[in-house]
């Protein structure tokens, strides 16, 4: 691999422009927090929901999606395919809910939602465990992919003719020094522009990342004989190009059989699709939105624009982005079956197979996936520290000016604590399973304490730490029953919702629920409707709660058949099954008119207002 003078250049450009954005916002987001952390919550909805994509557009991802394939065909990709039940949930319940709150995170919910000491402690507890601790270990994961990268794209990288350098013990290889300079760019193009500068620069990169991403499919595509070729390469793995995995009654999680084909139990069947998008917690697919999602939903301009801005993000993370890494994969399949790394295949594709030019316009785009995701999940987390933690516990009553430069010092603090925990991991294996079984049961709480008066701050602080009780004797294999992440995860998830259920319910009962005082102030606020209000809304005769729930569930069923069927249908056009393509598109579009119509009942109009 050779990188030309264009390629360079292209690279330079991007970042050039990228902070030439950040530079020209940064005396909007000065002013105060709102404008800093929510863009006034002025972002119209095709900013804040591309910047949502942006945002799970990591480094790690197409990588990460590279591996699933590699192991489990198309068809693997349903591990996380099936989130997209909650974030159309999120799409026709809570997006406009999030933006009627008025509130600066979603860690602030619990001040307007709950009172008291508990109240107190689970807005800090969160301040600190998601937005400082969950928050650097996300960094330190996509580091870790950036690094990957980086040696895999320039092996004999050095710094001052240095492979590592020892700094305060620490041993630092270059490749981690450079990402670390990225950091600080990073650091301080979303510590200048805030929220708005950042939202602006993601959906730039975004069209560069997927930009690159399609370059790289067609031509790893074309060099293997196209379509047909790609099909002959693997015919003895046809497997690998079905949708939908065979289901078995086996109680593992997954198994072969003679052909390698991925079969699905019963049991895993019904976690994935049953369970796990509504029960845990997971950065960017939060039941009931949250997080980094949240903070656009709250940022857009109203709550139209924050239905559009979660409706698009889903549209495109679900049905558009995954194909150009699909495809990429499946050739790397053929090109490098022997390969350990099955991950870093997608970064020799490009080492191996992009010509000048294109080099550097997917090097670039690599660098915008990376630091898309590590601005927004920077100004996220700092949003915390500040508005959560700082401002409520440690200085109140500052002036918004003082707390906005507080916001851009801690976004330097954050970044370093990243890169120390960077510095201490080598790898973060199954990660996101070990996330979602320690988040089980929390889900029901998040989804539910938006529609039901009995949930106090009690339920919450239980589902969050109910799960840390029966884990590690799950996981024992001395003291309890030994099962492992990778063999047993569904069974594990099914019993911590379970337990965390059990417990968070029977808390909830036994302890004094929020006043009525503050239950009143919350739903004339919010006024969110449905029979789990109903004792409250019946005092305040007032005050409309919200109606259309039955067409609400229907826009929910109707928005998964959009979304899945897109999918379907652009994988069925690519691999040039015309006849079910356009069969599926149909459904989509069908699918798509009736949210319209529904929407039409609900009223456009009143969303808007």
């Amino acid at each position: 691999m050779h990188v030309s003078q264009l390629d360079w250049l292209i690279i330079i450009t991007y970042f050039i422009f990228s902070f030439a954005i950040s530079f020209y916002f940064s005396k909007k987001a000065g002013k105060d927090t709102g404008s800093f952390f929510l863009s006034g919550r002025s972002l119209p909805w095709w900013i804040a929901g591309t910047s949502m994509v942006a945002t799970t557009f990591a480094a790690d991802t197409p990588l990460a999606v590279t591996e699933l394939v590699s192991k489990n065909g198309i068809a693997g990709n349903w591990l996380w395919w099936n989130m997209v039940f909650g974030g159309i949930l999120t799409v026709f319940f809570f997006a406009r809910l999030w933006r009627r709150a008025n509130i600066l995170t979603d860690a602030e919910f619990v001040d307007i939602r709950y009172e008291g000491k508990p109240a107190k402690f689970l807005r800090g507890f969160r301040a600190v465990y998601i937005g400082i601790l969950m928050n650097a270990i996300v960094i330190a994961w996509v580091n870790l992919a950036m690094v990957k990268i980086l040696k895999v794209m320039f092996p004999d990288l050095t710094i001052f003719g240095l492979h590592e350098i020892n700094f305060l013990g620490l041993h630092l290889s270059a490749h981690l020094i450079y990402v670390g300079l990225m950091m600080i760019f990073v650091a301080i193009y979303s510590s200048m522009s805030g929220l708005m500068g950042v939202s602006v620069t993601d959906s730039f990169q975004f069209v560069m990342a997927m930009t690159g991403s399609i370059a790289l499919a067609y031509y790893a595509v074309k060099h293997i004989g196209g379509i047909d070729g790609l099909k002959q390469s693997l015919s003895h793995q046809k497997w690998l190009f079905d949708f939908i995995p065979d289901i078995t009654s086996d109680a593992s999680q997954t198994a072969g059989n003679n052909n390698g084909v991925l079969k699905l139990s019963l049991t895993a069947l019904f976690t994935y699709l049953g369970v796990q998008w509504w029960a845990s917690w997971y950065p960017g697919a939060e039941p009931g939105g949250g997080g980094y999602i949240a903070q656009r939903m709250m940022s857009a301009k109203d709550e139209k624009h924050s239905l559009f801005a979660t409706l698009w993000f889903n549209i495109a993370h679900y049905a558009l982005r995954p194909w150009p890494w699909i495809l990429a994969a499946m050739v790397a399949l053929v090109l490098y079956p022997e390969a350990k790394d099955k991950g870093a295949t997608y970064v020799m594709l490009i080492r191996d197979l992009l010509p000048s030019g294109l080099l550097g316009l997917m090097l670039a785009a690599f660098f915008a996936a990376y630091m898309s995701t590590l601005a927004s999940q920077t100004v996220w987390g700092t949003s915390y520290i500040i508005n959560d933690l700082f401002r409520p516990f440690i200085k109140p009553g500052a002036s918004e000016k003082y707390y906005v430069k507080i916001s851009r010092i801690t976004t330097f603090v954050l970044m370093f604590i990243a890169l120390l925990i960077t510095t201490q991991i080598t790898q973060i294996s199954q990660a996101w399973q070990f996330i979602l079984v320690a988040s089980g049961g929390i889900g029901l709480v998040l989804i539910l304490r938006w529609f039901w008066w009995r949930i106090n701050a009690w339920s919450e602080i239980t589902a969050m730490v109910a799960p840390y009780f029966l884990l590690p004797f799950l996981l024992n294999d001395k003291f309890g029953f030994g099962w492992s992440l990778s063999d047993d995860y569904p069974v594990i998830l099914l019993s911590i919702v379970a337990w965390s259920t059990f417990w968070w319910l029977i808390v909830t009962f036994k302890t004094r629920p929020t006043s009525e005082d503050k239950l009143k102030s919350f739903y004339t606020k919010v006024h969110p409707g449905g029979i789990g209000w109903r004792p409250i809304a019946d005092k305040l005769p007032g005050v409309q709660g919200d109606k259309g729930f039955i067409l609400m569930f229907a826009n929910w069923f109707l928005g998964s058949i959009m979304v899945i069927f897109t999918l379907f249908g652009i994988g069925k056009f690519i691999f040039k099954q015309y006849t079910l393509s356009f069969i599926f598109f149909a459904i989509a579009l069908i699918a798509g008119f009736l949210i319209y119509r529904n929407m039409q009942k609900i009223g456009w109009k009143k969303l808007a207002e």
